[in-house]
C-alpha cells in the first residue's frame, strides 16, 4: 500500500511527530481535541488540541536545545498526564533520546521501588532528567540524608525543572522540519521484566512510525477514532497508542493506572462517557471489572468497535465472562481484539481482529485452542504473505528450522518496526535481534522467547505462554495456576498465582485472601491444589506456599514473574503464610509462618557450607539457585 493515509493529500510520515504540524495546520484539526486528561472531576477534564499540543511541543523542544545537545539521552520522571505526553514529544522534536520512566517515591520505607530507577541511571547515563520542582526538592532531601547507590546517582544528575520549560521559550515558525531523523535513536524502551530483568531497547524514531502505522491498519483507526486509554504512558502498549493517536488524527482520554486499580469502573465510565470507540487493556483487567465494577447502571457500550486483549496467553473464559455481564450494555463480541507485542518490535506484532466470525454473537467466534484464543492469523497464500509487513514464524528453538503447523516452538517475527538492539548488550543483541533459520542466508528475525503453535486451514497463532517458563518440559504454568486457582476461588487471590520448577520439583505459590485462617484449613487449601493441578493437567505438585497479599511479583502490566517468585522463595521473600511439602509416598510436612523462614535460613547455611567446600575442591556448583543469583 504506497500511501496508507485516508487523504493521499498528507502521506504518511517518516517520523510520528512530523504529523502533528499538519494536523495542527488543517482548519478542521486545529480545536480538534489531541488528547483529554479525564481524572480532574472537580474542575472538568483538561485537554490538548492539536495546535495547542504542536505548539507546547515546540516550545519545549526549543528549551531542551537551549541546554541540552542533539544525541543526549534525558530522563523522564513525570507523573501520567498532558505534561509527560508534551514532553515525550517535544524530545523527539529535540532530538533527544527520551528514557521514561514512573517516578518512585523517593521515601526510606519503599527501598523496592527503587531498584528500577537505579538500573536506569546507571545504564542508559542521562545528560539530565526532567521533573517537577517538588519531586527535584524531594530527590535532592533524599540524596541529602540517604547513603546509597540511588542518592549517589541522584545527586550526579542535572535536574531541569519542567515548569522551567512550559514558561521559558515561545512558539515559533521554522521553515521545515528540524527533529529526530527515521534512523536516529529517539526511545530507551524498557521490557517488561516477564522473565527476567528487564532490558534497554533501543528504538529509532522510523520504525516506531511503522510500527504504529500497521497498528493503525490492523485496528481500522481513523480520524474519527475515540481511545480510551489507562495504561501506563511511559512504555509499550500505553507509549504506543500515544503515538497512534498522533498518526490516526484521532482523539485519546487519558486517566493513571492507580485510578483503574482504585476505581476499576472508571474505565468503563470513560468509554461511556466520551463515547470511546477502542480500548487497549491487559488480560487481568477484564475479569477485575468484573469483580469490583461496582454494578452496571449507567453503563453504555455499544460505540465500542476495538476491545484490544494484551498480556498473552489469552484465556477464553475471562473473555466469555467479560462478555456475558456486559453483552446487555451494549458490547458487541466482534469487537474483542486479542493482540500480541513486544518491546523488542516497537511493541505492535498482530490481532486476531475481524478474523474471529464477526456477526456480533455470543459465545466470541474465535477458534479455541487448549482454551486460549489466538493472537494472530497467518497467510495461507503466497499472495496474503506479500501483503504482510511482519512476518511471523513458529520455529525449533534447537535446530532453528520452521516447524510444522499444529507443533509448538518459539515465536519468531521480522518486520521494518524492529528496534536496534539492546543498549550495551551486543552478544545477546545479536542472539536475540539477528537470528536466521537454519540454511536460509537472508533475513533476520527477533527471537520472541514465547512459545507459540499454528493451528488449523486458517493458520491461526496460538501464544502458548514463555519458553523460560516452561515446566517439566511441556507444561506450560499458567494452566497449573489456572487449575490451582479453581479449587478454591474464594480463598485464593485471582491472578496471584505463580507456578515454577525448582531443583526438579514443580512448586506453586499462591496468595491467600484470608491469611488468618486456622492451620487445617489452610492445610486442606494446599492439598485441594495439588489434587485439582494433578486431576486437570495430570502435573504433581510437590511444593505449595500460601503467602500474604503482594507476594506474587508482576510487570508493570499485571504480568506475573515467575522467575522472580522463584528467586523471592530462595531467598526467604515471600511473605508465607504456610508451606505445604509432599513426598513422594503420599506424606507431607507443614511448616506455619516464621518458622518458615528459620527453617530456610538453616537450609542456606547448610547450602553454603557444601558451596565453600566444593569451591575448595575446585568445583564450579552449577545450581539453579546460584544460577539465578549469578544472572542478577
Amino acid at each position: 500500500m504506497s500511501c496508507e493515509n485516508y487523504d493521499p493529500c498528507f502521506p504518511d510520515q517518516p517520523v510520528v511527530d512530523m504529523y502533528l504540524p499538519i494536523w495542527a495546520s488543517l482548519p478542521a484539526f486545529r480545536h480538534k481535541p489531541a488528547f483529554i486528561w479525564a481524572e480532574d472531576r472537580v474542575e472538568g477534564p483538561s485537554f490538548l488540541t492539536y495546535a495547542q499540543l504542536n505548539s507546547a511541543v515546540h516550545s519545549i523542544s526549543s528549551s531542551l536545545s537551549q541546554s541540552l545537545h542533539k544525541g543526549d539521552t534525558v530522563v523522564i520522571l513525570s507523573g501520567p498526564g498532558l505534561e509527560l505526553v508534551e514532553i515525550i514529544f517535544a524530545c523527539q522534536r529535540a532530538r533527544l533520546i527520551a528514557v521514561p520512566v514512573t517516578p518512585p517515591h523517593l521515601s526510606l520505607a519503599n527501598n523496592h521501588n527503587h531498584h528500577h530507577l537505579v538500573r536506569v541511571l546507571s545504564q542508559t547515563k542521562p545528560c539530565a532528567a526532567l521533573a517537577t520542582r517538588s519531586y527535584i526538592r524531594a530527590a535532592g532531601e533524599y540524596s541529602s540524608c540517604t547513603s546509597s547507590r540511588l542518592s549517589t546517582l541522584l545527586e550526579q544528575l542535572r535536574w531541569i525543572a519542567t515548569e522551567d520549560l512550559m514558561e521559558q521559550s515561545e512558539h515559533h515558525e521554522t521553515s521545515g522540519y528540524e527533529g529526530c531523523r527515521a534512523n536516529e535513536v529517539y526511545l530507551i524502551q524498557y521490557t517488561s521484566g516477564a522473565t527476567g530483568i528487564p532490558k534497554p531497547v533501543l528504538v529509532t524514531a522510523g520504525a516506531a512510525a511503522h510500527n504504529v502505522r500497521a497498528a493503525r491498519r490492523s485496528y481500522d483507526l481513523h480520524l474519527n477514532s475515540m481511545i480510551a486509554l489507562w495504561l501506563p504512558q511511559y512504555h509499550d502498549c500505553g507509549l504506543l497508542f500515544l503515538l497512534l493517536t498522533v498518526v490516526s488524527g484521532a482523539t485519546c482520554v487519558l486517566a493513571s493506572p492507580s485510578a483503574f486499580v482504585a476505581h476499576p469502573r472508571m474505565w468503563l465510565e470513560m468509554i461511556t462517557e466520551y463515547k470511546a470507540t477502542c480500548t487497549p487493556v491487559p488480560s487481568f483487567a477484564l475479569p477485575l471489572v468484573v469483580r469490583r465494577g461496582g454494578g452496571t447502571s449507567g453503563l453504555h457500550l455499544e460505540t465500542l468497535k476495538n476491545l484490544i486483549i494484551i498480556n498473552e496467553p489469552i484465556i477464553k473464559a475471562s473473555i466469555d465472562e467479560f462478555v456475558r455481564v456486559f453483552l446487555p450494555l451494549g458490547l458487541n463480541p466482534s469487537c474483542i481484539s486479542p493482540s500480541y507485542g513486544l518491546a523488542e518490535n516497537c511493541t505492535f506484532v498482530s490481532t486476531a481482529w475481524r478474523t474471529g466470525g464477526g456477526g456480533g454473537g455470543f459465545p466470541i467466534h474465535f477458534p479455541i485452542h487448549k482454551n486460549l484464543l489466538p493472537s494472530a492469523k497467518l497467510p495461507t497464500s503466497r499472495e496474503e504473505t506479500l501483503e504482510e509487513d511482519i512476518e511471523i514464524m513458529v520455529v525449533n528453538e534447537e535446530t532453528h528450522d520452521p516447524v510444522d503447523d499444529g507443533v509448538e516452538g518459539e515465536i519468531w517475527i521480522s518486520s521494518p518496526g524492529t528496534a536496534l538492539g539492546y543498549l550495551d548488550h551486543p552478544s545477546l543483541t545479536r542472539e536475540v535481534f539477528n537470528s536466521r533459520l537454519r540454511d536460509r542466508v537472508a533475513g533476520c528475525y527477533i527471537r520472541t522467547g514465547d512459545r507459540g503453535v499454528v493451528v488449523g486451514k486458517e493458520r491461526y497463532l496460538y501464544v502458548m505462554g514463555r519458553c523460560s517458563d516452561v515446566i517439566k518440559g511441556a507444561v506450560h504454568p499458567h494452566y497449573v495456576e489456572t487449575a490451582a486457582y479453581g479449587s478454591c476461588p474464594r480463598l485464593l487471590r485471582p491472578g496471584c498465582l505463580a507456578a515454577f520448577e525448582h531443583r526438579g520439583v514443580v512448586m506453586l505459590v499462591a496468595e491467600v485472601l484470608k491469611p488468618e485462617l486456622e492451620n487445617n484449613a489452610l492445610v486442606s487449601v494446599c492439598e485441594g491444589i495439588r489434587n485439582a493441578v494433578w486431576e486437570e493437567e495430570r502435573v504433581e505438585v510437590g511444593v505449595v506456599v500460601l503467602a500474604r497479599s503482594r507476594s506474587v511479583p508482576k510487570t508493570t502490566s499485571g504480568k506475573v514473574k515467575r522467575w522472580a517468585a522463584k528467586y523471592a522463595f530462595e531467598m526467604d521473600e515471600l511473605k508465607e503464610v504456610v508451606r505445604v511439602i509432599f513426598g513422594e509416598d503420599g506424606c507431607k510436612s507443614t511448616v506455619f509462618g516464621e518458622r518458615v523462614c528459620e527453617n530456610r535460613v538453616r537450609e542456606r547455611s547448610k547450602d553454603r557450607a557444601v558451596v565453600e567446600e566444593e569451591e575448595r575442591q575446585g568445583i564450579l556448583l552449577a545450581g539453579n539457585r546460584l544460577s539465578l543469583q549469578s544472572s542478577l
